[in-house]
């Protein structure tokens, strides 16, 4: 079973949301998310200062066996991204909710997301 990490909050679509201070959110995606992709070799972020929706595309994980949209579980804009995820996305299996993050957003509002548990219990998880 793929770790599922207490304390953060999920989206439908396997990304998480960690919550920093006052309204600064990191975002992932799960181990769930990795398992399935399996081998990571490009990932394609959205630029500082840009805006995402909640629910909508915002970049694209490619794989060794598949290319799939990434989502933004928040609306708001995007202040950072993690380089060394692009440099190296293998760090996003490896790693997924610590060095694997991918970018943080100054949270407007948050798209609907799941409790930890509520992840799990739905994708198969283990916290």
């Amino acid at each position: 079973m793929a770790k599922v990490a207490a304390g953060l909050q999920y989206s439908e679509e396997h990304e998480w949301v960690a919550r920093e201070d006052g309204n600064l959110v990191s975002v992932g995606i799960s181990a769930v998310a990795t398992d399935a992709l399996g081998d990571i070799v490009y990932v394609d972020l959205p630029e500082v200062g840009s805006t995402v929706t909640a629910g909508e595309t915002c970049g694209e994980v490619e794989s060794t066996k598949s290319v799939s949209d990434l989502y933004s579980p928040v609306t708001g804009e995007v202040t950072e991204l993690n380089t060394s995820a692009v440099d190296d996305p293998a760090v996003i299996n490896s790693d997924p909710y610590g060095a694997g993050w991918l970018f943080k957003v100054a949270a407007v509002t948050d798209g609907p997301l799941l409790s930890a548990e509520e992840y799990a219990a739905k994708n198969g998880g283990e916290l």
